[in-house]
C-alpha cells in the first residue's frame, strides 16, 4: 500500500518543496536565511490514493551536521479512500548550524513499513544580527 506525499517546510513567507509518489524532488532556487529562534513548520501533504482505508504514522526528525537527531515527533491516524491530511510539526532552532529535516510516512510507530519514500531538506541557521 502507498500513500502520496507532498512535503512543504514553510518559514514565514517563503517555502521549499519535495515531492513523492511518484519520486521527485524540487527546490526553489532562492535560498532563505532562517534564524535561531524563528519557529520553522514542517508540513506535508498526505493523500490515501486508495479505495480502502489506510492507518498510518507520520513522523518528522531534524538531524544536525553531526547526524545527532535534534527533535523527533509524530502523530498517527487513518485516511479514509481518496482522503487528503496536512500535518505540520513545528520547530525552533536553539542554535545556529546546519540541520537535516527528514519526513518519514509509515504504516504505524510500532510497524515502521513505509508507505511513501521518505523526504529531505537540508537548512542552514544562523544567528540573527542585531
Amino acid at each position: 500500500m502507498k500513500i502520496a506525499v507532498f512535503f512543504v517546510l514553510l518559514i514565514t513567507l517563503s517555502s521549499g518543496f519535495a515531492f513523492a509518489e511518484p519520486v521527485s524532488t524540487k527546490i526553489p532556487s532562492g535560498e532563505k536565511t532562517h534564524y535561531v529562534d524563528e519557529q520553522i513548520m514542517i508540513v506535508a501533504d498526505v493523500s490515501n490514493n486508495q479505495d480502502v482505508p489506510q492507518n498510518f504514522a507520520y513522523l518528522t526528525q531534524v538531524t544536525n551536521d553531526k547526524d545527532v537527531v535534534i527533535s523527533l515527533s509524530w502523530l498517527t491516524g487513518s485516511l479514509s479512500p481518496r482522503q487528503s491530511f496536512s500535518p505540520a510539526q513545528s520547530w525552533t532552532p536553539a542554535e545556529p548550524g546546519t540541520f537535516h529535516i527528514q519526513v518519514f510516512v509509515w504504516e504505524s510507530i510500532d510497524n515502521p513499513e513505509a508507505l511513501s519514500h521518505p523526504l529531505a531538506m537540508t537548512v542552514n541557521v544562523e544567528n540573527r544580527s542585531t
